[in-house]
């Protein structure tokens, strides 16, 4: 096969190995949070996405270090991605106000909870 090909196959794996690994991250928190035994999920998860993570940088890289660089590209830009479609809806309208230039309402937290402020005193 073609070396560009191989390259382009190597980054597209690299794609679905971050994609599967930081996806799998995703899920672990949101299940972990409600889970009874948290430290089980975690851990299991952990051992998991990184042993498929792993396994496909080995199996992809076949002792080529240009495939385990692409592949590793790949596995950044899923990182990047994945982060990007599980932001919080708060997170993402704090992110648009600061691009702005202006502050997000002082009336709630980075979780959203409300916070009881007071406005300063004037003497």
């Amino acid at each position: 096969m073609n070396e560009t090909l191989l390259l382009v196959l190597a980054g597209s794996a690299g794609l679905l190995i971050g994609a599967l690994f930081f996806g799998g991250l995703f899920w672990t928190v949101r299940e972990g949070l409600l889970s009874k035994r948290p430290t089980l999920l975690f851990v299991g998860s952990l051992l998991f996405r990184s042993a498929v993570a792993l396994g496909g940088f080995y199996v992809v890289g076949r002792g080529r270090w240009e495939r385990l660089v692409m592949c590793l590209i790949g596995f950044v830009v899923a990182r990047a991605v994945v982060t990007r479609l599980t932001r919080a809806p708060y997170e993402e309208g704090a992110r648009r106000a600061v691009r702005r230039r202006r502050a997000p309402p002082p009336e709630y937290t980075h979780s959203g909870e409300q916070e009881a402020r007071r406005a300063p005193q004037p003497r």
